[in-house]
């Protein structure tokens, strides 16, 4: 199976924003934990909340600047 060279740049954006994103969500993780040690569960509750609005956004953006591209 052959592919164009437009669908191969976007898988490799796909696993790019994947593993950009898997990263960051690693990095949240372990920011919490330590906070859950520093602080107490209540703060981190916040933090989580927080952090997921945070993500849906990032996604939102993401999903419209590939749509804008794909458009042009």
């Amino acid at each position: 199976v052959e592919f164009d060279l437009e669908v191969e740049v976007e898988i490799l954006v796909v696993v790019g924003v994947v593993f950009l994103v898997g990263l960051e969500v690693v990095f949240d993780v372990l920011v919490v934990i330590v906070f859950d040690v520093l602080v107490g569960l209540e703060v981190v509750f916040d933090v989580l909340v927080g952090v997921n609005v945070l993500v849906e956004v990032q996604v939102v953006f993401v999903v419209q600047k590939m749509v804008y591209f794909h458009e042009r």
